[in-house]
């Protein structure tokens, strides 16, 4: 039997090539012949079976979730499945195609491609369906949440629509029409995003390690259970309707996903005016100091007001903004620092929201509360405040937390560096990676000269995706093909700090791989704090070691995120038992 596989998914490259890989497999398993072709997220072929191949072809195989050109198939004996359905039984497939295929006929309306509009947006029962995934940095979590949306709403015949949204800011944006022609919407954020467009909708909240878990139960859940959002309510709480619970987290995640891109150019324009050297920068108009000015002087201040005002911001919406901005300045100013700044943006947020909701106006001035009493009084609630109340105490406690880092010995170094790297390889993405994250991101911010904490985290959430990796070459045989595909994919995203490189295999095998990435990571912060690495830009991976003094000490910090990927590496190869195959859900 001479088979032709055709795949496509619309959000990306790990879909389409599970379900390839998934069908081949079987296919060989029976001592068929296999020719693969798969399709771009445009349906367009990457690389066409050859006229002969096609035409000494006995089945083909379509798992397909975007429209596809299948002319080239014209007269032979086609099945089409959305792509997901090649995933769980590929055997039941090739009987099924083996059984129900047919001639395929490109005029024919009875054999529309699975993916089209008419089949996927109109067939009895199914939903037109948009959805937002935005993670705190905009990386992993973003983009494999909405691939998981896309393939499990089309594999249930809806029709769906992703934005993906984070630090970049929107891509793909969707469109008025789209928004309005939708049934539900779905906003799987970590991250506060502003849901006024969707007023009128039935909106459904979840997060995206929930959409990328468990897609296929967020779709279910959003069509039974979203409910409608009032044109004036610019948040959702986390009431019937949501599949979350908004709370003090959430609103710090917005801050912090607001304020990294500041860190990360800030530091880095520091680093550079390192390359002249270390002093350089002190003497005026030269281009080391103009550095500094820009990244120290400018960046590095903008840190504590974006992160306040944008966890007001997430509270009480654009009225608890300003207050937050500038009960952030007031607690750099104070030397109150990120401390400071999360409390003065919780305080400008709640008192903002209070003024919001509580605060009867006469309908003669109600439309002045967001632009004029909102932003006055809670202003004046949190500079005073500040100023009297929180600023003292929160400077002293940074100054201890200062103090104490600088001056702690080497035996409390290596425990902080350890727990640090532990916490970053626990959940890979979850709510005890980003505490830690968050912890380094704000250390950083306090200061010029880079963090060694920030050093630790980054070295240890990049050692579980690498570690995968290396697992899956130096024991092949305990592996399937699928998974040292993944492998090689995971050794890839490590390298760039994208620890969600490892959730196949943690979603596959948790009780093995999250203790080993746990050792593996504590062992890579621990050295990194022994070796007292300090780190300039809180992302990047290896590539910031492209900057000359973004890392204080390259060669030890090589050295530790060596040895951290290699006690994974080694250490899972051996506890892995047998063959078995990347759960195809995290795809």
């Amino acid at each position: 039997m001479n088979l032709i596989i055709v795949t496509a998914c619309p959000q990306g490259v790990a879909t389409r090539f599970l379900a390839a890989r998934a069908l081949e497999r079987a296919a060989n398993r029976r001592g068929w012949s296999v020719t693969t072709d798969t399709r771009g997220p445009d349906g367009k072929a990457n690389s066409k079976p050859s006229d002969e191949t096609i035409r000494q072809a006995d089945l083909v195989i379509a798992a397909v979730g975007v429209p596809v050109d299948l002319d080239a198939y014209a007269g032979k004996r086609l099945l089409q499945i959305p792509v997901t359905a090649a995933l769980p039984d590929p055997d039941a497939v090739l009987v099924k195609a083996e059984s129900e295929a047919t001639p395929w006929d490109p005029a024919s309306t009875s054999q529309e491609p699975v993916g089209s509009a008419s089949s996927c947006g109109s067939a009895a029962g199914s939903k037109r369906i948009v959805a937002v995934t935005a993670c705190p940095t905009g990386v992993a979590h973003t983009f494999m949440a909405a691939e998981a949306l896309t393939a499990a709403a089309q594999s249930a015949g809806h029709k769906i629509r992703v934005e993906t949204q984070g630090s970049v800011g929107a891509q793909d944006p969707l469109t008025a029409e789209e928004i309005a022609a939708a049934d539900v919407v779905i906003l799987a954020c970590d991250i506060e995003v502003d849901p006024g467009r969707f007023s009128g909708k039935r909106v459904w909240r979840t997060s995206t390690g929930a959409a990328l878990k468990k897609p296929a139960d967020a779709i279910h859940d959003a069509l039974e259970e979203a409910v409608v959002l009032d044109a004036g309510q610019k948040k959702t709480s986390g009431t019937s309707g949501s599949g979350e619970k908004r709370g003090p987290y959430k609103h710090l995640l917005t801050g912090v996903s607001f304020m990294l891109p500041m860190v990360v150019a800030g530091g880095l324009l520091i680093a550079l005016s390192f390359v002249f050297g270390i002093e350089a920068f002190q003497e005026e108009g030269t281009l080391a100091a103009a550095l500094m000015q820009i990244g120290g002087g400018t960046a590095f201040k903008l840190m504590i007001p974006l992160l306040a005002g944008y966890i007001a911001w997430s509270i009480a919406d654009r009225p608890g903004l300003a207050p937050g901005m500038i009960g952030g300045f007031l607690a750099g100013e104070l030397g109150a620092g990120f401390l400071g700044g999360i409390v003065a943006g919780f305080l400008a947020g709640y008192v903002a929201r209070f003024i919001s909701q509580k605060l009867p106006m006469p309908e003669s001035i109600e439309s002045l509360k967001p632009i004029l009493i909102i932003p006055l009084f809670a202003s004046l609630v949190t500079g005073l405040g500040m100023i009297y109340v929180i600023g003292e105490p929160m400077a002293a406690i940074m100054d201890g937390l200062t103090g104490f880092l600088e001056s702690m010995g080497t035996t409390n170094a290596i425990l902080l560096g350890g727990i640090l790297g532990a916490m970053m390889c626990f959940d890979l993405g979850g709510p005890v990676n980003k505490a830690a994250y968050t912890f380094g991101v704000g250390l950083l911010s306090e200061g010029s000269g880079g963090s060694a904490p920030m050093a630790a985290i980054m070295a240890a959430g990049m050692v579980p995706a690498i570690g995968m990796g290396v697992a899956s070459f130096i024991a092949r045989r305990k592996f399937a093909e699928v998974e040292r595909q993944a492998g090689r994919a995971s050794f890839v995203l490590g390298l760039c700090f994208i620890s969600e490189g490892a959730i196949p295999f943690m979603a596959k095998d948790p009780l093995r791989v999250i203790p080993v990435c746990m050792v593996g990571g504590a062992i890579t912060g621990a050295l990194s704090m022994l070796f007292t690495v300090k780190l300039m830009a809180p992302h990047g991976g290896l590539f910031v070691l492209a900057i000359p003094n973004a890392v204080s000490a390259v060669l030890p910090y090589l050295i530790a995120i060596a040895v951290g990927s290699l006690v994974i590496g080694f250490g899972y190869a051996l506890l892995k038992t047998g063959k078995a195959e990347v759960a195809a859900a995290t795809s």
